[in-house]
């Protein structure tokens, strides 16, 4: 064999092997959580990016960029390249109205979404609060001036008091925070009245004794450990809409098909079988429930259609849903 020929034969194989070396992810990923530190969306985004770089061989480095709803980490994660290096996260119905609201000129169809749990509001109170159950809340919200401590416009817990004070024909004062955590400590310090954050960001105080919860927004009541059995919204308010919030990771759709593949595969295996994602799920209250693809797109779509209609009647609409195919529930 001729050194000619051997020299060909090894950049042959230099060529074949190329492919292998560029694979997806070559480099750290940036995993944008558009809301404040100690929130429902932060703490269980940690928790899938430590399983995520497992898997991917990969740093998965989390940022927090809160404002604006959390449109402006997700604007971040969009206006990056569509490469696969940079994602965002949170709470599904929330990407899938940043349209109806003005606030991002996106819908949810234009995402690849990789959920990992789901959650529901709570109703919950200081602990030494004179409301004690989900009628006398009802008397006061209708009575009017209840301070009411939510992570902001659009969050769960703001859009779960607007869907109780329009299904009663209540009022109240919001007060927005910087996060689910605080929002939740001004009520444990009697800086607000009521919170309606999730219950993975009220767990430890309902479990503490600091909070006294009322309902949870679900179709059932609901037995948590550590705090007992939490009331169903639907016990006093029967015909009141009631929808999973799911929380994921989600990507641009037009990444490369490898990125695509590969996240769902990892998602598939990984993320569906992870002992931290159960452990935290089961330990703050919420449910692991792992989809992606268009099963996913299925799951959130309740959700999406209940919040930009609640925006919309709300008067809190920059564009009617209709107009982006978001049909009313």
């Amino acid at each position: 064999m001729t050194i000619k020929t051997l020299l060909m034969g090894a950049i042959a194989s230099m060529v074949v092997a190329s492919p292998a070396l560029a694979e997806w992810p070559e480099k750290p990923l940036q995993l944008i959580v558009p809301w404040g530190a100690g929130g429902a969306t932060d703490q269980v985004t940690r928790v899938v990016a430590a399983e995520l770089e497992e898997a991917l061989g990969q740093s998965v480095v989390v940022i927090n960029q809160p404002g604006a709803s959390g449109s402006i980490g997700s604007q971040a994660a969009w206006d990056a390249p569509h490469d696969g290096y940079t994602w965002t996260a949170g709470a599904a119905k929330d990407l899938g109205t940043y349209g109806v609201t003005g606030k991002m000129d996106t819908s949810i169809k234009d995402w690849d979404l990789y959920l990992n749990s789901a959650l529901a509001s709570v109703i919950a109170v200081p602990a030494n609060s004179e409301i004690d159950n989900m009628a006398e809340f009802v008397e006061a919200l209708k009575a009017g001036g209840l301070k009411v401590g939510t992570s902001g416009v659009n969050s769960a817990g703001h859009s779960a008091i607007e869907a109780l004070s329009n299904a009663i024909g209540g009022s109240y004062v919001h007060a927005g925070y910087d996060g689910g955590a605080n929002a939740v400590l001004s009520t444990v310090s009697g800086e607000t009245d009521v919170t309606t954050q999730l219950i993975s960001e009220q767990i430890d105080m309902l479990r503490g004794g600091k909070l006294k919860p009322i309902a949870i927004l679900s179709d059932a009541a609901v037995d948590v450990p550590g705090v007992g059995e939490i009331a169903s919204v639907t016990d006093t308010l029967s015909d009141f809409p009631v929808a999973p919030i799911y929380f994921g990771i989600f990507g641009p759709a037009d990444v490369p098909e490898e990125v695509s593949d590969k996240m769902t595969a990892v998602w598939n295996d990984t993320i569906a079988n992870s002992e931290a994602l159960a452990e935290y799920t089961e330990g703050r209250g919420s449910i692991m429930t792992v989809f992606s693809g268009d099963e996913a797109q299925a799951k959130v779509w309740p959700s999406i259609q209940l919040n930009a209609w609640l925006l919309h009647d709300g008067g809190q609409s920059a564009v009617s849903p209709d107009e982006l195919d978001i049909p009313r529930p």
